[in-house]
């Protein structure tokens, strides 16, 4: 028998998809298309053309790296760069980016520089800052910026945008989506702007998106979380009818002794420079298993069985057994959640497999649609 690779990360494609189609039924409902994010997966081809046949059209990744990857694999998608790229990026970004979201004025004019050079015109999303303090022009400034990107030569202002609840923790309420929309039309009218995309946020907007009898100018929204874990991300409830398990990691148990609960003898710091705080529960089931820090962001990992894990070094995860008996070879199995899935796709040491819907455990809902329709739609 063939042994399954461990550690490893199992990825199940046919709930993904089930997600993204969902997800892009729900949004074009309300008249939004979906920009599937890949940028938490290493835009992994697998995942890619799961979403790809879910219908989506547009792509989102932040390292031109993936850029290149998923332009050399010749994926029918609009390919949006969703970081501000680094003057040492401009090359790049102009030769595989179809789309770059853009906030600074200097990187524009290399960008267009570039263009000029490579015989290309090259889309740019101006993003705009609504409060959460990442990118983004302030509001106040806007319409001198876009007066001065309309000046540069082999640049077309394909859109505007803007980002909530990724560093800030600042949600897109009803109050803030208006004044985005209002920001909108001001451009739109000043500088006779088509302005065909219209990205009013990510997976933090979705509930504000699904729930709102206004979408505004919004016509765009990017998804990544809740595609890959069907999960709405301002509270962290899972969306009725998603699959949240659809990526199990999975790592192999290399030692199982029964040892004190504490640490025993004069103590320092650990090898992460971090004073930790035991507590004494006697004598336990003390199991390690093949990864640590190196491999995946522990705090995000939820084993599926009732075990405790009590920390990590660089290379070991140390976990409290409770009442299981594990013996050395078995598998121990957690559900990852976005930080954790973004360290396991990134890291070189895990394996990534690939596993098909049985049906066993989940079945497909039919009336998914309707389920929805009833739940979250205007009606008529």
């Amino acid at each position: 028998m063939k042994l399954k690779p461990v550690p490893r990360i199992e990825i199940n494609l046919d709930k993904i998809q089930h997600n993204a189609a969902v997800l892009k039924h729900l949004c074009e409902a309300k008249g939004v298309e979906v920009t599937g994010v890949v940028k938490g997966v290493c835009a992994d081809l697998q995942i890619v053309n799961a979403l790809i046949q879910a219908g989506i059209t547009r792509l989102a990744v932040s390292k031109t790296f993936h850029l290149e990857k998923l332009k050399k694999a010749k994926i029918n998608a609009t390919l949006i760069l969703l970081r501000t790229p680094g003057i040492s990026e401009v090359p790049a970004v102009v030769k595989y980016a179809d789309i770059s979201m853009n906030s600074e004025m200097d990187v524009i004019r290399a960008l267009s520089n570039e263009a000029v050079k490579q015989g290309k015109t090259h889309k740019i999303i101006v993003m705009v800052e609504m409060g959460d303090l990442r990118e983004g022009v302030m509001p106040k400034d806007l319409p001198a910026f876009i007066s001065e990107v309309m000046q540069l030569p082999a640049i077309e202002i394909a859109g505007i945008g803007t980002n909530f609840a990724c560093f800030g923790g600042v949600l897109p309420t009803e109050e803030k989506m208006r004044e985005f929309s209002s920001i909108v039309e001001k451009i739109k009218r000043q500088f006779a702007l088509q302005l065909p995309i219209v990205s009013g946020g990510n997976s933090a907007n979705l509930k504000w998106l699904l729930e709102t009898d206004d979408i505004g100018s919004v016509n765009d929204i990017r998804l990544g979380e809740s595609i890959l874990l069907g999960r709405e991300t301002t509270e962290g409830g899972i969306i009725p009818n998603l699959y949240p398990d659809t990526f199990k990691f999975v790592a192999e148990v290399i030692e199982a002794k029964q040892k004190p609960s504490s640490p025993y003898g004069y103590r320092g710091k650990n090898g992460f420079g971090e004073s930790i705080e035991f507590q004494e529960h006697g004598w336990i089931n003390h199991i390690l298993v093949n990864a640590g820090r190196q491999d995946v962001f522990v705090p995000g990992l939820s084993p599926t069985k009732p075990i405790k894990i009590l920390g990590a070094t660089s290379d070991h995860i140390v976990i409290d057994g409770k009442k299981h008996q594990f013996e050395v070879g078995d598998e121990i199995t957690f559900t990852p959640n976005y930080a954790a899935v973004l360290s396991l796709m990134t890291s070189p040491y895990i394996h990534k497999t690939y596993i098909e819907f049985t049906g066993s455990k989940h079945e497909k809902p039919n009336n998914v649609y309707s389920i929805y329709k009833q739940k979250f739609l205007p009606k008529h």
